[in-house]
This record gives structure tokens, sequence and C-alpha cells, in this order.
């Protein structure tokens, strides 16, 4: 009797394995010709954390995007970061925090693997609130923000994709300091495409 209950129950327990493993197999196979189109949008974001002996680091990016057909969306982002440099003022933390809003329009370029694999160039514009403070420093600076970046989004399954957002080829930022004089950067990636993924960022993009 006990021998046939135990191969009851593991006859059942294959039953809910090759159901569960069915059904993951199903959403896969749902990211095959995933199409965009207009009146579609999406959340994406993606997340950075790092930790060091003497520095920890935060950062979180979402945006919204809408699009407006098959290959140009527009959206709003947001980004928020924060670091912490420890004991780099006479054995005190110094602290950073960023605060920025900004727009983007974006570019489907390229579609592949079954369309699962969609490449996108994206021109962004911001703009940012900066502080520092430390126990001999209390700075807040304003900044405007520019960029065009490379993308990648890969479809998990047809509404949710992994996103890799590679190295800048072009940005522009603008300080302005309460007080001081302002200062401007300029910087133009020749070698993005020898070095793709210099500074990769990796998130997650949910399409509905």
């Amino acid at each position: 009797m006990k021998t046939k209950l135990m191969a009851l129950a593991a006859f059942f327990t294959f039953c809910i394995a090759s159901a569960q493993q069915q059904i993951v197999d199903q959403e896969l196979n749902s990211a095959k010709g995933v199409q965009f189109q207009k009146g579609d949008m999406f959340i994406e974001g993606s997340l950075k954390i790092s930790t060091a002996s003497n520095t920890d680091y935060f950062a979180f990016t979402p945006k919204f995007g809408y699009l407006l057909n098959d290959k140009f969306a527009i959206g709003a982002n947001l980004n928020f970061g924060n670091e912490k440099d420890k004991g780099a003022e006479a054995g005190k933390d110094v602290k950073s925090t960023v605060f920025g809003a900004g727009g983007f329009a974006r570019y489907y370029f390229l579609h592949l693997d079954s369309k699962r694999f969609k490449a996108y160039t994206e021109a962004g514009l911001g703009f940012g609130r900066n502080t520092k403070k430390s126990p001999t420093i209390d700075e807040t600076n304003n900044s405007i923000t520019a960029n065009i970046a490379v993308g990648l989004n890969y479809f998990i399954t047809k509404n949710i994709a992994a996103t890799f957002t590679l190295a800048n080829v072009l940005s522009y930022n603008s300080v302005s300091p309460e007080d001081g004089s302002s200062s401007n950067t300029f910087e133009l990636n020749l070698n993005l495409f020898e070095n793709i993924f210099a500074q990769p960022q990796f998130g997650l993009l949910y399409k509905f």
C-alpha cells in the first residue's frame, strides 16, 4: 500500500512539473514575433548598486515610453543617485545626491531572432539637481544633460524584455553651481563599436 502511495505521489509530482514546464515554454515561445504597435506603452528601469571598502553607490532610473508607431517611441524618465565616500575628508564621509528628470525619443532600427531582439538609438534631454555635503562642504549644482545612446531589448516573454543601455555615442553636460561659474563638457565617443560594452547598464522593460 505504501509503495502504491509513493508511486501515485511521484506520478502527480511529474504531472505538475510537466504542466509548469509547458507554461514556461509557452511564455518563452510567445516572445517570438513580438512587434510594437502605435499606442503600445512600456515601463523600463535600471538599478545599479555597488559597495566597496571606501564607496557606496546607488542609482535608479525609471522610464515611461509611448509608441508612436512600430519604430518610434517618446517618453519621460527620472534619475536618482546617491554616493557616499567613506572617510574621504579628514575621516568624515562625503555624500553626493543627484535627482533629475527629462524626456527621450527612441528609434528601433534592427529586429533579429524572430523579433525578440530589438536594437535602438535614443536621444535624451534632462535637468538635474546635484548636492554634495560633508563637514566642510555644502554645494548644490544645477545641470542640463543631453545625450545620444545605443541600447538593446531582448524579449523573454511577449511583455517582458531585458534591457541593455550601452555607452553614449554623444553627450553634453552643463553644470551651474549656485556659487561660482558654470562648466560645460562635450564628449563624442568615436570608439563606441570597438568597446561597446564599456559601461553597460542592465534593466527590465514591461510592455503593455
